[in-house]
């Protein structure tokens, strides 16, 4: 076959021929045959194409194995891959297959899969309705690692997002995957949008029954239900291990992810002041999402059911009995507790990121939440203004007490007791170390403390408690000295005149 004939020779061909030449002429003139020429006028003739070649224009070179080999084990079971299959024709015809061949080999499987294998799923796009559905679910930053004053901060972010305009929120969860921060993210997200969707939907939460018993896993299902139902929603869940169920939040995770991604970059810096600094960064970019879906979140929210008069429960509930330690135990780990508590029986609610203490109705103490790293471990969460009073009155209980480490507030003061138990003789150490304590906790200056006792570890300085106590507890010095000048008697009588003269004599 020759050159396919372009446009060019077409025109010039059909110019001749409106021009009164002869087919003959006007085919010699675009350089083209006589039969193209009548093709043309005919309209027979498409240009640029080729005729589709059906021939071979080499041995198949793997016409021998494929009927015999290959396919008796594609039809058997159509997961095998390419490779496998390759790996196996050479290993059973050493040296006819070299790995050059791999290519045709991949195309002629996936061919075959195509003509012969099993149907595959069919994935049916939704029409999305205003009002219609809401969505959430947990995922995690994996490019970077968010810090806190250069520490790494571990947690989950929560996400709910509206299907049909995407406007979304983001909630900041210290544990893992759970009812309570499914719960307390997804109705601060309802209350900041200001309605309710009709339908709800969210993945299986297999992280959250991971390690409950089958009556809990139910206890969780039914509080899920009574949530959703007290905000006039349908509970959903997709099926477990069938992300695309949940398309329209798996999908927009990854754009999330990518504008925290290119946020940080510009900010240059993955580290926070605070995690309230954290928190806010994150406003700030689901505040630029949300308004750049302005229009069709306004149209959505015409379509969106009205909030109940308020919220429901969004914490876990669970006694706990203070022991003589004054500590209580909490999911796998232990808190300090006020020492006045103990022997009582209180009332733990459960937040995400911090734990609510009642006694009877009334409200004690907020604890941090800490989380034990696995099922194995236990951690603890021991403040030490709780027990200081007692400690201050036997200090040599410090030395072997089981919360001895838990009892110093960080790395500074661990770091002070570690030099002065050399320093200084047991007993002295011991009252040291719970003065200092007493002292942070009674003037409120931990921090301005622990950067002192520093400078003087830096210079090699064995503080002095009583020096301490004059520097920094304000509430400890004695009243200063003011001099009064008293009085003459004879001024008294001046006074008395004044006020009433006739009494006066």
């Amino acid at each position: 076959m020759g050159n396919p004939i372009n446009s060019e020779q077409v025109k010039l061909y059909m110019k001749e021929r409106k021009a009164g030449k002869s087919q003959e002429t006007a085919a010699a003139k675009a350089g083209i045959c006589e039969l193209s020429g009548r093709r043309i006028e005919k309209g027979d003739l498409q240009l640029g194409c080729k005729r589709t070649r059906d021939w071979r224009t080499r041995t198949d070179p793997f016409g021998d194995v494929w009927k015999e080999e290959i396919e008796p084990l594609l039809s058997k079971n159509c997961q095998l891959s390419p490779m496998t299959l390759f790996e196996k024709l050479q290993k059973d015809h050493p040296g006819e297959y070299q790995d050059s061949k791999l290519r045709t080999f991949q195309r002629r499987v996936s061919e075959w899969k195509a003509l012969w294998g099993p149907e595959k799923e069919v994935m049916f796009r939704q029409e999305q309705v205003a009002g219609r559905m809401g969505l959430s679910d947990f995922t995690k930053l994996k490019e970077v690692t968010i810090t806190i004053q250069g520490r790494s901060f571990t947690h989950l972010l929560y996400h709910f997002r509206l299907a049909f305009s995407g406007w979304c929120s983001v909630s900041v969860i210290h544990g893992g995957e759970s009812y309570t921060a499914l719960a307390e993210g997804m109705q601060d997200a309802l209350w900041r949008l200001g309605g309710v969707p009709r339908e709800h939907r969210s993945d299986s939460l297999s992280a959250a029954y991971r390690n409950l018993t089958k009556d809990a896993a139910e206890d969780v299902t039914l509080r899920y239900e009574e949530l959703c139902r007290h905000y006039g929603m349908e509970p959903t869940r997709n099926n477990r291990g069938e992300g695309h169920e949940n398309g329209a939040i798996e999908s927009p995770h990854g754009h999330l992810k990518k504008r925290i991604h290119q946020a940080l970059l510009l900010r240059d810096s993955c580290d926070f002041a605070s995690e309230s600094a954290y928190k806010d960064f994150l406003a700030d970019i689901v505040r630029d999402i949300n308004a750049h879906k302005k229009d069709k979140v306004e149209e959505e929210r015409l379509h969106l059911q009205p909030l109940p008069l308020q919220r429901t429960v969004d914490y876990t509930e669970q006694v706990a009995r203070v022991s003589t330690s004054s500590t209580i135990q909490v999911k796998r780990v232990l808190y300090a507790v006020p020492s006045r508590l103990i022997g009582e029986s209180l009332r733990v609610h459960i937040y995400d990121n911090r734990l609510d203490i009642y006694l009877g109705a009334a409200h004690t103490v907020t604890l941090a939440r800490v989380f034990a790293s696995d099922c194995n471990h236990r951690a603890r969460q021991v403040d030490y203004r709780h027990v200081i009073a007692s400690l201050e009155r036997k200090p040599q209980a410090f030395r072997y007490s089981q919360l001895r480490n838990d009892l110093l507030p960080n790395d500074v003061y661990k770091a002070m007791w570690n030099w002065i138990d050399v320093e200084m003789e047991p007993h002295k150490a011991c009252k040291t170390m719970v003065g200092i304590l007493a002292l942070a906790d009674r003037a409120d200056c931990e921090q301005q403390l622990g950067d002192y006792l520093q400078e003087m570890m830096a210079r090699q300085i064995v503080p002095s408690l009583l020096d301490l106590q004059h520097k920094f507890d304000i509430k400890g010095r004695s009243i200063p000295d003011i001099a009064v000048q008293q009085p003459l008697a004879a001024s008294y009588n001046d006074l008395l005149q004044r006020a009433n003269p006739q009494e006066v004599h």
